[in-house]
């Protein structure tokens, strides 16, 4: 657990408008994205992502049909169709070993961004401080996914650097980068890139369906203090509903969440957050009074209810 603390930096009502580009209205206040340490846009324009390019690269198609390519505001991945210079990246070494392992990192980087966004419909908002477009023509906006700010996730999970640009939530996003670099999460690894493994699969599915795509178990600043940043990911990849009711998620030590009347329809995903808020169809609350997830490694196992193990990872 660390001592970080991550800045909040509240987001302005962001440009929306011309282009396509019209916000669902009555969104009200921009509030606290779960999980992350930033805000939510306050308008958001919902988008269905047709193509991931690469990580922070995708193709979205809006509900009147019209299409365009989306630059994420704010973050940098590593290239995958093209050279890496590692000099971009503080403290990767400046040499094949080095552009070889950001290419990898890439590579996870899109990966992740396939698993979470593709086929999916997501909210956008560009930013009231930058351009509307960047280079290429691409429209540069946040991605909103699961009430979560996907720009600043690649950056908290070490899958992208921070892009240096005025947009408005710099200070959060390079305090997430500077924490992700200190813990050597994602292509920070490639600071030694011998040692580097990209062996570790982006999800665990198991023959049910049930895949378990993202496990947070390092919360921003001090974990026990920030117990909604710490977090596992669930997916239903099978074709038919799950239902999860009694089935249970425990620990190398044996803390035990149980499932109450719940079920995940085929595509469906759903978030288990440590800490305490209200369920809702994306979202569970442990409700414990403490962090639970080892920064330093631990197992994630999940049991129907009648006690016959359906899915464990270890990390």
């Amino acid at each position: 657990m660390t001592g970080r603390r991550a800045g909040v930096v509240v987001v302005l009502v962001l440009l929306a408008g011309c282009g396509g580009l019209v916000p669902d209205s009555g969104t009200g206040p921009a509030p606290t994205a779960p999980g992350t340490a930033t805000s939510l846009p306050a308008d958001t324009t919902q988008v269905t992502v047709t193509a991931v390019v690469d990580g922070d690269t995708i193709r979205i198609e809006y509900k009147n049909g019209t299409r365009d390519t989306v630059r994420l505001v704010g973050v940098d991945t590593p290239e995958v169709h093209a050279e890496n210079d590692p000099a971009e990246f503080e403290g990767v070494p400046d040499t094949a070993a080095g552009a070889d392992c950001l290419r990898e990192a890439g590579t996870n980087a899109s990966n992740f961004a396939k698993d979470r966004l593709l086929g999916r419909t997501v909210g956008i908002a560009t930013d009231p401080n930058l351009d509307r477009r960047g280079y290429y023509d691409r429209l540069l906006a946040y991605v909103v996914v699961d009430e979560r700010l996907f720009n600043y996730r690649l950056v908290a999970s070490g899958r992208a650097r921070v892009y240096d640009s005025d947009f408005s939530q710099q200070g959060s996003f390079t305090t997430a980068e500077a924490g992700a670099r200190d813990a050597r999460r994602g292509l920070w690894r490639c600071v030694d890139p011998e040692a580097a493994d990209w062996t570790t699969a982006t999800a665990t599915t198991s023959p049910s369906g049930l895949a378990l795509v993202e496990i947070h178990e390092d919360a921003a600043g001090n974990d026990n203090e920030n117990l909604n940043d710490e977090y596992l990911v669930f997916a239903n990849r099978g074709e038919d509903a799950l239902n999860l009711t009694g089935w249970t998620v425990t620990d190398a030590a044996g803390h035990s969440y149980t499932f109450g009347i719940y079920s995940l329809g085929p595509g469906e995903r759903t978030t288990l957050y440590t800490g305490s808020g209200s369920d809702n169809a994306t979202a569970r609350y442990w409700g414990a009074s403490g962090a639970v997830w080892n920064n330093d490694g631990d197992r994630v196992t999940v049991r129907t209810s009648g006690g016959d193990v359906v899915l464990q990872r270890a990390y």
